[in-house]
């Protein structure tokens, strides 16, 4: 008989991670979606305890994520360090306890959420778009490291969703935004969802980068 798939997905308080897990849920999966009381992904020890803690961890999305705008040469030392922390040393200390349980299954499959910023570098967003990016690095090299063993890993960039995550932005520069779209319109929260549940079903799928929006990234 065959155990029931898990998938934790971390920063479990956010719109996107809400509508995520209900999408595994529905597709037979037991979810683990903690919020920051719950999993702090800063805390080693925590995450250590958190993973142990699992009979098994099938799937991991790392979606914990934090912002400090500010343009560098005003930005503190704190909120380099916080959003690094939590976008890029969080995601890393995610995957590393996550990765035995994946090898004892023989399979296993990481997502991390990314963000365009990673490729766009915008302006007042240095320590954000350097945390993407390098997370952008972490995935590829876990997808070579790791595919002898049967695990995956990918990361996806689900776009600008109009969520609380980005409430606080500024309404002017959200226009701005839109207007890189040439379709001239945000993705969404359920469309985003329902391609990071897709992207599990895809089993010779690894080490890739998916942009989920209408931005032509010009390199």
């Amino acid at each position: 008989m065959n155990e029931t798939r898990l998938a934790v997905i971390t920063g479990g308080a956010g719109d996107l991670a809400q509508e995520v897990a209900r999408l595994f849920v529905d597709a037979g999966y037991e979810v683990r979606s903690p919020g920051r009381d719950e999993l702090d992904v800063t805390d080693a020890d925590g995450v250590r305890s958190f993973f142990n803690s699992l009979p098994r961890c099938d799937v991991l999305i790392n979606n914990a994520g934090a912002l400090a705008d500010a343009p560098v040469a005003r930005m503190d030392e704190t909120s380099w360090d916080k959003v690094m922390d939590v976008c890029l040393r969080g995601a890393f200390l995610c995957c590393r306890s996550a990765i035995p349980h994946m090898r004892a299954a023989g399979a296993g499959h990481i997502i991390n959420i990314g963000s365009y910023s990673a490729l766009s570098g915008p302006a007042g967003q240095a320590n954000y778009a350097a945390a993407k990016a390098g997370l952008i690095g972490v995935t590829k090299s876990i997808a070579r490291e790791l595919g002898n063993s049967n695990i995956r890993a990918n990361c996806v960039l689900p776009g600008f969703l109009e969520t609380k995550f980005v409430k606080d932005v500024p309404a002017q520069a959200v226009e701005r935004i839109k207007g890189d779209h040439v379709l001239g319109r945000f993705n969404t929260v359920p469309d985003a969802a329902r391609f990071i549940v897709f992207l599990d079903t895809m089993a010779s799928v690894s080490g890739q980068v998916f942009q989920l929006d209408s931005r032509i990234d010009c390199r």
